[in-house]
């Protein structure tokens, strides 16, 4: 059950749910802003809580209005898709054969069978971005589990509205938005480290902010990278 606090003219949702701590998130494109808090906690002690974050409320929709956002795409010829930060040029081939995406140069080359819908290009595309994450996160989790200390026992690559990336410490498991496969790797490995020291950190705490700079001290050059790039259409960010 969603219950709503209003802020002057900010409206708040507050969610109460089986939880530990108050975690309070921002979202796009409205910013939208929504406090999911342990069931024993009164209105009043959030109310309270949503008060001392105010700046930081205010700071993060005015981030959010002034952040750059893709056109709808339109799987047309020419039209710039991005891989890893480069941008291409896409490049349409009908063919009556399994559907490809190949990258040569400057340019994506989309292989479809005649006819194909907008909405079966855009699952290729997707698809193939999914496989991208997939082969390249494997090694970043090699790499920092011995620095971290802590051990990911799965991973999972799916699209996301809400985030770019998410963990679940009682499974040891983390979670990342396929398009992390259109960022620079750096940002995606920005995003891994950020969700493997969830592991140790459930929450944007001190602590978890002390670790981050301890693990990556230029998180925040990597963050501000990755919040500068336009982001899809639809309303979702981290």
């Amino acid at each position: 059950m969603v219950t709503q606090i209003r802020l002057g003219d900010i409206a708040v949702d507050v969610v109460l749910k089986d939880i530990k701590n108050i975690h309070l998130s921002v979202y796009p494109p409205t910013g939208k802003v929504r406090i999911a808090a342990p069931l024993r906690m009164d209105l009043d002690t959030i109310r309270v809580f949503a008060i001392t974050k105010l700046g930081w409320i205010k700071s993060q929709q005015q981030k959010l209005r002034e952040q750059q956002r893709e056109t709808p795409r339109e799987y047309l010829d020419r039209e710039s898709h991005y891989v890893w930060g480069k941008r291409y040029l896409l490049q349409l081939v009908e063919k009556d054969a399994a559907p490809e995406v190949e990258l040569k140069h400057n340019k994506m080359r989309l292989q479809i069978r005649p006819a194909s819908s907008d909405i079966r290009k855009q699952e290729i595309l997707e698809a193939w971005y999914r496989e991208r994450l997939k082969e390249a996160v494997p090694a970043l989790i090699d790499k920092w589990e011995p620095l971290i200390g802590v051990k990911v026992e799965r991973f999972f690559v799916q699209r996301m509205k809400t985030k770019w990336g998410s963990c679940r410490p009682s499974s040891k498991s983390i979670r990342l938005n396929t398009e992390l496969a259109k960022k620079p790797r750096e940002c995606l490995e920005y995003i891994v480290v950020h969700e493997m020291v969830h592991l140790l950190e459930p929450t944007h705490n001190i602590r978890f902010v002390t670790l981050m700079d301890r693990f990556m001290p230029k998180w925040r050059f990597y963050k501000d990278e990755l919040n500068k790039l336009p982001v899809r259409h639809e309303s979702w960010a981290y």
